[in-house]
């Protein structure tokens, strides 16, 4: 949780980490370590967990590519939140125990290191590209400002997987595509320089695997780090879905140049 004021200084406080800890090769099932931190000026909880890692326990894995152009790759549940560790500083907490765990609704690996293969392998199901055509294939790819307004937030995505960890769709139906690939397939289809087949796009992913999984919950929503709303991209590709089946592609058309 979230303290109502922010950047308070808590230089020298101590704050305890309640660390997950599992490595399915060596134990029976998982565990949690406590590491006692002393509070710096400005400290995150990425900086608190390298401390840990650094002076206390170096066998305690993680990811992180802060600073490398992969941002989301620290994506962990904060205090019972998905969250990034390296933006998430110690003052913003509730509580002096901090408590750590892997996303949920991916296998573990090692202690906070989850598999993303089914993550990217939704992600790459909704051929996350631009597909220009003819000459625009050729020349530059322009946009307009409008067109712009309505995909920015969707392409503010940095695929932590976050959404993807709170969605109670896929914690009971591990097909599911997630909420992260069908707000990134939405920023494609909206965008007025991709021209992929909207029926062949829209053909895999009508099903209860796809389009129709989510039951609007909000939660990817909720804990989107970046303030993307996975949500309304999702009832946005259903629109579009249901225009392209039943009136063909000049109503999917409309809709698009009207879409918020």
């Amino acid at each position: 949780m979230l303290r109502k004021k922010e950047n308070i200084n808590i230089e020298g406080e101590r704050f305890t980490f309640k660390v997950f800890r599992f490595d399915p090769a060596t134990d029976s099932q998982p565990y949690f370590d406590h590491f006692l931190v002393i509070a710096e000026k400005g400290m995150t909880v990425l900086e608190a967990l390298l401390n840990i890692q650094e002076r206390q326990d170096p066998s305690l894995v993680f990811r992180y590519s802060c600073r490398g152009a992969i941002c989301g790759s620290c994506g962990m549940v904060i205090n019972g939140r998905p969250n990034l560790a390296c933006r998430t500083q110690l003052s913003s907490l509730e509580s002096r125990e901090v408590l750590i765990e892997p996303l949920p609704n991916l296998e573990i690996i090692k202690d906070l290191i989850i598999d993303m293969k089914p993550f990217w392998k939704a992600y790459r199901l909704i051929e996350p590209w631009l597909m220009p055509r003819g000459r625009e294939a050729r020349g530059e790819h322009l946009v307009t400002e409008k067109n712009r307004a309505q995909i920015d937030q969707f392409v503010g995505c940095i695929l932590c997987a976050c959404c993807y960890g709170a969605c109670p769709v896929v914690s009971r139906n591990e097909k599911y595509v997630g909420p992260a690939a069908l707000a990134k397939l939405f920023r494609f289809v909206q965008d007025s320089r991709d021209k992929r087949d909207r029926k062949q796009a829209f053909k895999r992913l009508d099903n209860k695997d796809g389009l129709w999984a989510c039951h609007t919950v909000f939660r990817c929503t909720e804990d989107c780090p970046k303030q993307v709303r996975p949500t309304d991209g999702i009832e946005g590709l259903r629109r579009r879905a249901v225009a392209v089946k039943c009136c063909g592609s000049k109503k999917e058309k409309v809709l698009k140049e009207n879409e918020a």
